[in-house]
């Protein structure tokens, strides 16, 4: 309570905001805010509240008590879904007969709040990102986390969000083209026609994922300010509620939010890792088919980024404004890059078991075409998957015939075609010790006007023996007997660069990216 005295015909939200800003409404605990163009956030003690801003814009409308309220219980409703942990309850600001404002008193509502568990803001993965880097393994929780959040969602028409994808074209141009002086007036022309031509080609493409339930309403804004660690993983929080056009989309368009993230903050790796997670995660084939529609959803993602950059730099000053401009300014040549026009390349990996295959592929992906860089595809995974038991349970050794293994490498073909004709880069790692196996991959790449990378690794056998030893959790059942088994292969003469890789992971990936001339993902 506090001993300020309000009236209800004078009272305002700014002097609802004040009273709620002070250590008087809160039993003298001290109050931290948070202003953003469209809400409050109040951070007192273990306790956070949101209040809505009484404002109106084209995107949402808290113009009204009515609809604050309504968006309060939107917001708990929608994020209770993904973070439980910390979406409590909508309160009501109330106004008493004294004149005096309460929480959750017994007076008439003037205001509402989401009620929220505070959380260390340096457990935000846009500070872990800054601080400590994303890991490879807070990478694959990650994308644990997208196919969770897109596993709890509800279906939704494609044809609407189609047409809204070309609205959001045509407002990116009028966005681009005022200001000159950040994005040429020749390359946002270049960029626009690039993106409706893309947007005609991918039109399909989308009309079919919706039917296969593809297009969602979804979180929406899952980027990494909007991720938080609690209890040692990842939580997602703050999902759009205020509109639910503007949630819904493509599951790929929600998670291309996240990739971008990574990417424009120099983390191609954890962004390659997501992507190739999430796509084995999901058992979603359909991803491998469509992948095309990632470079648009790239693109739109950066260019809504380099537009509200470009915007807010005009209400900053000094350096903070010089690194919004930057940062539109790279927005933008992301834009240009996802959508510009880049060959797809099918590199192999192959090798005998422990030469550190798997290793070396993970390690190229991010540098194979265009970002978020390649899709991985490994024949122990595969091999797990069609006989439908867990990545790291160990298939009967009755399962490893010739006959099988034809299969399971004829599917990883049938897999990396659909990603190659889609225009992305592959990857395989798999033994590949027989040439007609060699052969077919080489094929595949003649098929797909694919540019070819094929690296053999070799070491020797007690280094071999050691390192299938010491796996634990992994895809491949290889044991010190199968890599003695595998010295006796008659392997036929390899043309494949050959590399030593009995060295450091570092070393090895080194070569391989000295060999094959490989630059960064785009």
């Amino acid at each position: 309570m506090t001993a300020d005295s309000f009236d209800v015909d004078t009272l305002t939200q700014s002097d609802i905001i004040g009273f709620f800003s002070s250590p008087d409404a809160h039993r003298g605990q001290e109050v931290k805010r948070i202003d953003t163009h469209a809400n409050i956030a109040f951070l007192v003690g273990n306790d956070a509240y949101k209040m809505k801003r009484d404002v109106k814009f084209p995107f949402l409308d808290y113009s009204s008590l009515e609809k604050r309220k309504s968006a309060c219980e939107a917001e708990i409703r929608l994020n209770s879904q993904y973070a439980p942990q910390i979406y409590r309850s909508t309160l009501p600001i109330t106004l008493e007969r004294d004149g005096s404002l309460e929480l959750a008193g017994q007076g008439d509502v003037v205001e509402w709040v989401v009620h929220m568990n505070r959380f260390n803001e340096h457990l935000g993965l846009d500070r872990v990102a800054e601080e400590k880097g994303i890991s490879r393994e807070l990478a694959l929780d990650l994308a644990k986390l997208m196919v969770d959040a897109h596993s709890r969602t509800t279906q939704r028409e494609a044809q609407p969000w189609i047409e809204d994808l070309l609205a959001y074209t045509n407002q990116n141009l009028d966005a681009f083209q005022e200001f000159p002086q950040f994005f040429p007036a020749d390359q946002v022309i270049a960029l626009d026609k690039a993106a409706r031509e893309e947007h005609t080609f991918i039109e399909s493409i989308i009309l079919k994922r919706g039917e296969h339930g593809l297009v969602r309403l979804n979180h929406g804004d899952a980027h990494l300010a909007n991720i938080v660690m609690h209890d040692g993983k990842p939580l997602l929080f703050d999902a759009v509620e205020f509109d639910d056009a503007i949630a819904t989309g493509d599951v790929l368009y929600d998670l291309a939010f996240l990739l971008l993230d990574l990417c424009e903050r120099k983390e191609p790796e954890a962004a390659n890792v997501v992507l190739n997670a999430y796509l084995q995660q999901t058992h979603e084939l359909r991803h491998l088919e469509d992948i095309r529609v990632l470079r648009f959803y790239l693109m739109m993602r950066a260019a809504i980024r380099a537009k509200i950059g470009a915007a807010a730099s005009l209400h900053q000053e000094g350096a903070t404004r010089r690194k919004t401009e930057g940062q539109a300014q790279e927005y933008f040549r992301i834009c240009q890059r996802a959508l510009a026009p880049t060959p797809p390349v099918l590199c192999v990996v192959g090798g005998l078991s422990g030469t550190g295959k798997t290793t070396l592929a993970q390690g190229l992906a991010p540098k194979l075409g265009r970002m978020p860089g390649a899709v991985h595809l490994r024949t122990d995974v595969i091999r797990k998957e069609m006989l439908e038991i867990g990545e790291a349970d160990k298939a009967s050794k009755d399962t490893y015939t010739p006959e099988f293994s034809a299969k399971v490498y004829t599917e990883l073909l049938r897999r990396a075609e659909m990603v190659l004709a889609a225009g992305h880069s592959v990857i395989i790692d798999g033994v590949y010790g027989k040439p007609a196996e060699r052969d077919s991959v080489e094929q595949l790449a003649k098929k797909t006007n694919a540019e070819f990378i094929g690296i053999w690794l070799e070491a020797d056998v007690e280094t071999l023996i050691n390192r299938v030893d010491a796996r634990h959790g992994d895809a491949s059942d290889a044991d010190a007997e199968v890599v003695r088994l595998q010295q006796t292969y008659d392997l036929g003469e390899i043309h494949w660069a050959k590399l030593d890789s009995s060295k450091s992971k570092e070393a090895v990936l080194e070569q391989a990216c000295s060999v094959t001339g490989l630059e960064p993902a785009l």
